[in-house]
């Protein structure tokens, strides 16, 4: 498509729109990576695509009003049929095709229709209950013990591990917090710079903030807290750096193979994210709402919390299951379905009907 088309195409139709919303809006507003954007990218393309071959026209012909509820789901049942996509790679494009949408009814009301109409375009629930890799209490216990207080880093190994998990923070979100994103007072909070740039505040407890204390008056004395030097750093030519991913990840996977030596619960190859799922999970299966979870760890979608909603029904019918002989009265009473995440339990969940 040159110029001239595009400008014959203006933002009212579809492929203006999808013009300014990848040349414009995602590089220069949003500023998203150069890897978001092609990921929009392609899925756009491969639905223009889909729907010219289903309403047997050229691409040029193809419009907003061709983008239906049966012809978005026909296009998301091919690429699991002819492509063999994933569902959470169908429901990621669904996600895509919405966003665009949304945009697209932002900027021109004829559009509100159209949105609503893909807006029907179920998620597909998977096959199989989704698991999360989380670890126990216990094990995240045995890690962080097993930082040594009394050699020259081990204060800093600790507060990193105790703030990892605390947060919930992405491993990336971990090694960007500087001086200036600590909040202290009556309610101790500190700034993580997630995905595309944005950021959230997720609050500190006070075990943390104690150990967030005694590390800033051994590693941060020279520096005052409204600097951006980086919280937890390494000293290379006598420069400070922040810590990088691949170092926080080395730390944390030797600290759980010894830690695995006293408590049987630590997995084998221990990651950081496992620290983030394992928070996220302790505080679901202590009563926090998913809502709030979702904002915890910074979710653009709802939709991507609701795993540990079904990793923990799974986890306790499988417990019940495992609990309960064959040969006993109490076998034929089990009730599976009790135990099951239906998409309307999920709903309900996250908008407070059900606790």
């Amino acid at each position: 498509m040159n110029a001239t088309t595009i400008t014959k195409y203006g933002l009212g139709t579809l492929f203006g729109a999808i013009h300014d919303y990848l040349e414009v809006y995602l590089p220069k507003q949003r500023k998203l990576s150069v890897h978001t954007q092609k990921s929009y990218r392609a899925a756009l393309d491969s639905l223009v695509d889909f729907i010219k071959l289903y309403n047997n026209l050229p691409i040029q012909d193809v419009t907003f009003e061709m983008l239906t509820e049966a012809s978005v789901t026909a296009f998301l049942d091919s690429l699991e049929t002819d492509r063999g996509y994933e569902i959470s790679s169908r429901n990621a494009r669904r996600s895509a095709i919405r966003a665009f949408l949304k945009y697209a009814a932002d900027r021109n009301v004829v559009n509100v229709a159209i949105l609503q109409e893909v807006n029907n375009v179920a998620l597909k629930k998977p096959n199989k209950v989704e698991t999360v890799d989380y670890m126990s209490m216990d094990a995240i216990t045995a890690i962080v013990e097993q930082t040594d207080m009394a050699a020259s880093l081990g204060l800093r190994d600790r507060t990193m591990l105790i703030m990892l998990y605390d947060t919930a923070a992405r491993v990336s979100e971990l090694v960007r917090i500087e001086l200036k994103d600590l909040r202290f007072g009556k309610k101790p909070t500190v700034i993580l710079h997630g995905k595309n740039s944005k950021i959230r505040s997720v609050p500190l407890s006070d075990r943390t903030v104690q150990y967030l204390k005694k590390y800033l008056l051994e590693y941060h004395t020279d520096v005052p807290l409204s600097s951006g030097a980086p919280m937890f750093y390494s000293v290379a030519h006598g420069e400070r750096h922040p810590l990088s991913d691949r170092r926080v990840r080395y730390l944390l996977r030797d600290y759980a193979d010894k830690a695995r030596m006293t408590c049987l619960e630590v997995p084998k190859d221990v990651h950081p994210h496992q620290f983030r799922h394992s928070r996220a999970m302790h505080l679901y299966q202590n009563g926090m709402d998913l809502t709030l979870i979702s904002q915890w760890l910074g979710h653009a979608q709802l939709e991507t919390t609701q795993i540990y909603a079904y990793a923990d029904t799974e986890h306790k019918r499988t417990a019940i299951a495992k609990a309960t002989p064959e040969n006993s009265p109490l076998f034929s009473k089990l009730n599976p379905e009790r135990y099951t995440i239906t998409d309307e339990d999920a709903l309900k969940r996250l908008v407070g009907l059900r606790k």
